[in-house]
């Protein structure tokens, strides 16, 4: 007997790998991510989606909510400390910033480009389920669940390295085409200051039941019609259209001076 606590003991044995650590060959995750668990268990429920349980009652582990929740939090601190310790911008600048930066959109591009797809443990239904718009907000949530699992397996520094390669790396891309934006602000802004003409938005068309209506929306510069938008409300399909319209003008977001922190600066 070594005399230590049932915790001690605990934090001494090594977890059960489940197969499907291997089956599905997350080792090749964790190289592309740049993070290597010492419990394995932790990356693979990071990406097991709530649906694939119904499913797949005896599977070992549980699903990534409660990882998602933990790695939200985490990813908004560290954020939250690199704008501040590294930028003297008023905190509504700053808020704007790091809105953009942890935001659903912004994290699925990061799923994305981490590849974290193929990992995905989903319901059949949810396998096959084609609008992108779904499948962005899942994959947005693993991110942060996977944030989580490098929390609890790796501690604070790593998730911070791996947060600010993966999400903080984002900052300038976001703020030289003005994400911290809406893209209906944004092409507000860009047409009023490139050809003096404030956009206006117009319903082309209207399809579908009360509960389910789909919108297709046109932007104008005057007369002309730049693009349209698609979406379940006007809102929706303004936003789609002004987004369209900034793509199709190559229009970027209105300037913005980043005021650095330098040694010696106050804190607040």
């Amino acid at each position: 007997m070594t005399g230590r606590s049932p915790v001690q003991v605990t934090q001494y044995c090594k977890p059960m790998q489940i197969d499907a650590y291997e089956e599905r060959k997350f080792s090749t995750l964790e190289d592309a991510i740049g993070v290597t668990f010492d419990n394995k268990n932790y990356i693979v429920q990071a990406l097991v989606h709530r649906s694939f349980l119904n499913e797949n009652r005896d599977f070992a582990l549980g699903h990534n909510e409660r990882l998602e929740f933990l790695g939200d939090a985490v990813l908004e601190l560290v954020v939250t400390e690199f704008l501040f310790e590294t930028y003297l911008n008023p905190e509504g600048e700053l808020t704007n910033w790091r809105a953009a930066m942890v935001n659903g959109k912004n994290c699925a591009e990061v799923a994305k480009e981490m590849g974290l797809e193929p990992y995905l443990f989903l319901s059949r239904g949810e396998s096959k389920d084609t609008s992108q718009k779904a499948r962005d907000y899942i994959l947005a949530n693993a991110v942060e669940a996977v944030i989580g699992a490098i929390y609890l397996d790796q501690g604070w520094d790593i998730s911070k390295q791996f947060i600010n390669r993966w999400v903080i790396s984002k900052l300038p891309h976001i703020l030289e085409h003005g994400l911290w934006m809406d893209p209906k602000s944004r092409f507000q802004e860009a047409s009023q200051e490139i050809v003096g003409v404030t956009p206006t938005y117009r319903v082309l068309k209207e399809e579908g039941p009360d509960h389910e209506k789909q919108f297709v929306v046109g932007v104008y510069l005057d007369k002309e019609k730049i693009a349209e938008g698609n979406g379940g409300s006007k809102q929706e399909a303004q936003i789609d259209a002004a987004e369209v319209a900034l793509n199709i003008k190559k229009w970027k977001g209105p300037k913005i001076e980043m005021v650095e922190r330098k040694i010696g600066d106050p804190i607040g």
